[in-house]
């Protein structure tokens, strides 16, 4: 499960509305039917318009200043092993949402009226997608580049002969455009992959946009907090702080296993995530201290994301090679992070 926490994009080619992000979220549904809509959806409410979700989301920001985000975006991104545990992607996302959203909110370290955040102190509203397209930072795509500008310039040739600016053979150079797209590495249905294809296999996730302010639209609850978990004396009395990304990350894994039965590889966990950046030594030493049948999984996994896997024979002890095995880790498990082609 890959969860990522962005902050409303501000700036002056930024509008203050949600409005635009509202669209972008509703690109998906163009031309389906009604059946076929995934509409908005919050903790108690199916079928929200957008239109709601736009009035809802810009009208509950009072008191905040134009610097300050109005709302945070958050996305659940499911690997394809965990979709795999899905019967009804729709369903099973809508509730499992319901219950990250309640991790979510037990995450501020925060009262109201001296009571802890409750879920239903957030005001939110959450959509369900089933697309995704390649994107420039893909692997698939970055390796396919030297093919793909060669082929933009033989094709811009040909327009150039077609117009009488320059002398050549259209027959040759269409002969050599598909022999690149035969030779780049990465194909998707016998298809070069480039950039905005849609990509192949389960791609189902879940687009959050969480209000700034609370559902009375006076306290501000932001995810963005410089605090993590803290308090402080505020004329006199003891205050809470922050907001506890980690234990909030956590729990939409733990979530995910509880209610589907998934049993968690290491390399799909936050905490792996975490070791990997921090500490890879130890990111290494952790997979090659699995039981056999678990490593063979984690080497599978991180394979699929574009990772050789000789390192499973590299033994512990051998500094120098380990050492040349951590520098493979970092660039395979940092692209597929960059991808999100794993949930690590």
């Amino acid at each position: 499960m890959y969860v990522t926490i962005t902050p409303q994009k501000l700036g002056d080619n930024y509008t203050a509305s949600v409005a635009d992000f509202v669209a972008y979220l509703e690109k998906e549904n163009e031309d389906k039917s009604v059946e076929d809509i995934e509409p908005f959806f919050n903790q108690h409410g199916d079928a929200i318009s957008s239109k709601q979700v736009i009035h809802e989301i810009d009208g509950n920001t009072a008191k905040l200043k134009k610097n300050e985000p109005k709302f945070y975006s958050i996305t659940l991104n499911p690997s394809q092993y965990e979709l795999k545990k899905l019967q009804n992607h729709s369903e099973a996302l809508k509730q499992y949402t319901r219950e990250v959203m309640k991790s979510y909110a037990a995450s501020f370290n925060r009262e109201i009226n001296g009571r802890p955040i409750h879920v239903d102190d957030i005001k939110y509203f959450a959509k369900i997608e089933h697309e995704r397209s390649y994107k420039g930072t893909d692997k698939a795509i970055q390796e396919n580049a030297p093919y793909h500008k060669k082929i933009v310039a033989l094709k811009n040739e040909i327009q150039q002969i077609k117009s009488g600016r320059q002398i050549g053979d259209i027959s040759e150079k269409q002969r050599q455009i598909k022999q690149l797209e035969r030779e780049a590495p990465h194909k998707s249905n016998g298809q070069m992959i480039t950039q905005g294809m849609a990509k192949e296999g389960s791609q189902s996730h879940i687009h959050i946009i969480v209000s700034r302010k609370d559902q009375s639209n006076r306290y501000s609850l932001s995810p963005g907090s410089k605090y993590k978990t803290s308090e402080v004396e505020l004329n006199g009395k003891t205050v809470k702080r922050g907001f506890d990304r980690d234990a909030f990350y956590k729990n939409a894994e733990t979530t995910f296993d509880r209610q589907f039965g998934y049993k968690r590889n290491y390399v799909e966990t936050y905490q792996a995530r975490k070791t990997f950046t921090k500490q890879p030594q130890q990111y290494y030493a952790s997979i090659m201290g699995l039981p056999t049948n678990e490593k063979a999984i984690a080497f599978k996994m991180l394979g699929k994301a574009g990772l050789s896997t000789p390192l499973m024979n590299i033994p512990t002890n051998k500094v120098q090679l380990v050492m040349k095995a951590i520098k493979q880790l970092k660039r395979g498990v940092g692209k597929a992070i960059e991808s999100g082609s794993i949930g690590i």
